[in-house]
């Protein structure tokens, strides 16, 4: 058997195991005992809401998640990806035209099939536990705008991916590895000043004794704030959650509305002052700096196997091509991903913790951002009791109890 084949049977096969395994210790792990810390804060009504949240998603994630994998392996095993390939082909376009083309159906196929699922999850179970505020005309225009980006964005990207594969030779992975960081880069101003205003209405957070706090508290840190605006989260749902964004001098924090109208005053600052630690503490460059790290790796394995005719046997193909061995690669490539997610989770747990701190110190209010952390909980109807291997796999945030022990030796 091809030893290509073996590998990507086992990483679909067995990541799908991991996943279900997590899962599954996830609600074994699910007390319906309310933890101490949350006593007063979760009635037990929305307590025990929050745990059949939690095993209602777990339940929809196992069948979308075997629903995928029976198709992928379909698409492997009965050659799929080469009937692709050979209507792509038979229109003789060149090598970017025909990449772009056959990326393009393979997006538009999977999203089409994901779709029903996705309209399941927004409109049954968000609304459900009352969630969902979005329309489905807002739905519908977050996927057109979403495929316009796609478009663009990805377009230009593939486009470039796809030149120098096909014309650098040995190079080609150093190439694309300096245009990809040059794009990392670049994404983030041009999410803040493009890309999230195509999707929320932002507005300048009024005068007030919030702003002052905040201004105030960020004068303080020295942090060069240039914007307060406040986004229309309620469009889409009732969750909370508040971000900061731009380079140099221009900093923009972001603040959920669903946010501001949960969370007193001194809980608003404290859950600034935690993304202002990671400003400070330099999480967002190294974040970065180990982002583009990882894609040079990609790379660089990329084109050891881009052309390798046993992989292309694997799926079926007739003929090797730049795009499918970028594709192949990929399914390829997904174990050397998981292992490196774990530890660049790990490192955002690690990150986590020290924002945390960082807002405890300089607030000199630790309390605040406890409550805060705890009213998100209840409001997002968060799993207050994770299994520590889910932990381990998936989380980038630690576990609030965690993140609430950790704060409280700060106010001793």
């Amino acid at each position: 058997m091809n030893i290509y084949l073996i590998i990507i049977l086992f990483a679909l096969i067995g990541e799908f195991l991991l996943r279900t395994l997590i899962r599954i210790l996830n609600l074994r792990a699910l007390d319906p005992k309310l933890p101490g810390e949350f006593q007063g804060y979760y009635e037990p009504d929305k307590y025990a809401q929050s745990q059949e949240y939690t095993r209602v998603n777990t339940r929809f994630a196992f069948i979308t998640s075997s629903f995928d994998l029976c198709l992928i392996l379909v698409f492997i095993l009965f050659g799929g990806f080469n009937y692709v390939d050979q209507f792509v082909r038979e229109f003789g376009f060149s090598v970017i035209p025909s990449g772009l083309f056959f990326f393009g159906i393979l997006f538009i196929a999977s999203d089409l099939i994901s779709t029903p699922f996705s309209i399941y999850h927004q409109f049954v179970i968000e609304e459900r536990f009352e969630f969902n505020k979005m329309s489905y005309k807002t739905f519908i225009l977050d996927k057109l705008k979403g495929y316009l980006l796609t478009i663009i964005l990805g377009g230009l990207v593939l486009s470039v991916l796809l030149f120098f594969f096909e014309k650098t030779g040995d190079l080609a992975w150093l190439y694309s590895w300096g245009i990809v960081g040059f794009f990392m880069i670049l994404i983030q101003p041009l999410f803040t000043t493009v890309i999230a205003p195509m999707f929320n209405k932002f507005t300048p957070l009024e005068e007030g004794d919030l702003r002052s706090k905040i201004e105030s508290y960020a004068k303080s840190v020295k942090f060069p704030l240039s914007r307060i605006d406040v986004m229309d989260g309620s469009r889409r749902s009732s969750k909370s959650n508040a971000y900061f964004s731009g380079f140099g001098k221009q900093k923009r924090i972001a603040l959920f509305d669903t946010l501001i109208e949960k969370h007193s005053n001194e809980e608003m600052v404290a859950i600034l002052a935690h993304e202002v630690g990671h400003y400070k503490k330099h999480h967002i460059k190294l974040g970065l700096l180990i982002s583009i790290l990882h894609t040079g790796v990609l790379f660089w394995f990329l084109s050891i196997f881009i052309d390798n005719p046993g992989l292309f046997e694997v799926f079926k193909m007739n003929e090797i091509s730049v795009y499918g061995g970028l594709t192949f690669f990929m399914i390829l490539y997904s174990p050397v991903e998981l292992v490196l997610s774990v530890i660049m989770n790990a490192v955002s747990r690690r990150n986590e913790f020290q924002a945390d701190a960082f807002s405890a110190e300089t607030t000199k209010h630790p309390e605040d951002l406890i409550e805060g952390l705890k009213n998100l909980s209840v409001t997002n109807l968060g799993n207050l009791t994770p299994h520590s291997l889910s932990v381990l796999i998936d989380h980038s945030h630690p576990p609030v109890l965690d993140r609430i022990t950790a704060l409280k030796k700060k106010a001793v």
